[in-house]
């Protein structure tokens, strides 16, 4: 029987990575995350999955990070009971930051259910609770990096380390009677910190690879040139006056950061100046990645204060997080999410946007649609939990301490695997970063190429080139890629109309204006 490859997230998107590979009576997932972005997209962590969670065999988890682990306690909530395979760090990093999750989307249901109750509205439920995912990690399997495991159905799965992040893995994938499929998860850069580099195996018949930088090349920079870097950009911000807000990845990004920032200080090339975590989940991984020392490269460069500095701060309570608003210059306050959609750094961008002195640096990729994105792409005004912020601090970005291998690393990792046998599909890339990839990859290879769009199902025949099955998608190919939705749309309007009453002259011409609007509402309802 032929085996089918399905696309459930991360295509024609960077996230919600999620494939289904069916054989015979058996299912496995690779994969299993949360949609970020968008509204339109992340509306789909509230839809029915488009499998039955109860008839799958087994998930493989690639990394820890909620793109890709994110809907697992949901999958468990509705039915799933097999084992969830991962790297040993996978699952300790995921025994606290899905749980994390899982308080973060009752917060937000709770706070949102307060505005639709003062509106008239039903109240609505969290994609999943604390409890739900306390209980999933019940399921997971640990295991090490080369190691064949049997799946059913008479599959076999192997990880190899993917150089992302801490337990981060490509897995490998064997079919009965031949067939090899390889899942690249997210490829890291080489030479980061605490994780070595990426390995995987040759001539695949089948690769699946992500494309988020599939356009760009960074600066290759030494480890030494790349601190110098972020030494300009935090003096330049104590130089401004104010704080200096960094929205970082709990995990990776911030125990990054907090590594370099440790060394130059030490090194007396920045003053001991105050670094304040405010995210007990940073926290958490922190203490994760001290119990992980034996896993770094050997390279690895550890300060004497591994990660725990002396003016290094933990913000456990909300109270203590509130009091650092009380403080308007000269502190660097790393604060999940790294996006800025969620968590406690929502707070204070609300506290320092409107701020001239402030500085807001981001260190990591971006999704379109998200309050990241927006205040990257220069954004003037934006909207933080429903209140309207000018936007006049200083914003930066230090493209340094991606996680992900540039368009070059791609290009790279991809020739070393050798011939790709049968199909290469190209996932987890914004449709210009994986065109641009695309094209790369028809110049280089003779690879059977595919662009698979969400909830695209493809044949895995033995003798021939993957065969596109009839599927139903969720949404449309344009509505996945689309970087901004009318949600978007409507705040953007709202604020724009808020301005031009403030602009307008008189309340003559204020009420003129609103007759304008309510005409053309009238008109198009007509």
């Amino acid at each position: 029987m032929t085996a089918t490859l399905a696309f459930h997230g991360a295509a024609g998107t960077v996230t919600g990575s999620c494939l289904r590979l069916a054989l015979r009576h058996e299912e496995v997932l690779i994969d299993c995350g949360l949609f970020q972005g968008p509204k339109t997209l992340k509306e789909l962590n509230w839809r029915p999955f488009p499998f039955d969670p109860s008839c799958l065999s087994a998930v493989l988890l690639t990394h820890a990070h909620i793109d890709h682990a994110g809907l697992i306690p949901r999958l468990y909530a509705e039915g799933f009971g097999g084992p969830v395979f991962a790297t040993e760090a996978t699952r300790d990093l995921c025994r606290f930051m899905l749980p994390d999750s899982g308080s973060i989307q009752e917060a937000e249901v709770e706070r949102l259910n307060r505005r639709n109750a003062e509106r008239g509205l039903p109240a609505v439920r969290p994609i999943y609770t604390a409890r739900d995912a306390e209980a999933c990690l019940r399921l997971f399997r640990p295991v090490a990096y080369d190691t064949w495991i049997d799946l059913p159905g008479g599959m076999r799965a192997r990880f190899w380390n993917a150089g992302h992040m801490l337990g981060s893995a490509s897995i490998e994938l064997v079919l009965p009677g031949g067939g090899h499929l390889l899942v690249s998860g997210d490829i890291g850069p080489g030479a980061k910190s605490f994780v070595a580099d990426a390995q995987s195996p040759h001539d695949p018949d089948w690769l699946v690879l992500e494309t988020t930088y599939g356009d760009r090349d960074r600066e290759d920079l030494a480890p030494e040139e790349r601190r110098e870097r972020l030494r300009a950009e935090v003096l330049a911000a104590l130089a401004a006056g104010g704080n200096l807000l960094i929205p970082a990845f709990a995990v990776e990004r911030t125990q990054e950061l907090l590594h370099d920032l440790d060394l130059l200080i030490e090194r007396a090339r920045l003053p001991p100046v105050p670094i304040v975590i405010d995210s007990p989940l940073a926290a958490e991984a922190t203490a994760c990645f001290r119990r992980h020392l034996k896993e770094l490269p050997e390279d690895t460069e550890p300060a004497e204060t591994f990660l725990s500095g002396p003016n290094i701060r933990i913000t456990r309570s909300i109270e203590e997080s509130k009091a650092l608003n009380r403080v308007a210059g000269g502190m660097i306050i790393l604060s999940a999410s790294g996006m800025a959609e969620a968590g406690r750094i929502r707070y204070h961008l609300l506290n320092h946007l409107w701020r001239a002195e402030a500085t807001v640096l981001f260190v990591g990729y971006q999704a379109p649609g998200t309050l990241g994105r927006l205040l990257l792409d220069g954004a003037e005004r934006v909207s933080i939990m429903g209140t309207e912020v000018a936007v006049r601090a200083r914003i930066r970005s230090l493209d340094l301490y991606s996680g992900h291998a540039d368009r070059r690393g791609l290009a790279a990792w991809l020739a070393a695997r050798g011939r790709v046998g049968r199909g290469l599909f190209l996932v987890h890339g914004e449709p210009e970063a994986r065109d641009a990839f695309a094209a790369l990859v028809r110049e280089r290879t003779d690879a059977r190429l595919f662009l698979p769009e969400l909830d695209a199902i493809y044949a895995l025949p033995l003798d021939r080139a993957p065969e596109p099955r009839r599927a139903t998608p969720r949404l449309a190919p344009d509505a996945a890629r689309a970087p901004f939705d009318w949600h978007n749309e409507r705040v953007r309007l709202l604020m724009d109309l808020r301005r031009r009453l403030e602009e307008a002259g008189d309340d003559r011409a204020r009420a003129e204006l609103l007759h304008r609007v309510r005409r053309a509402l009238v008109d198009r309802s007509g």
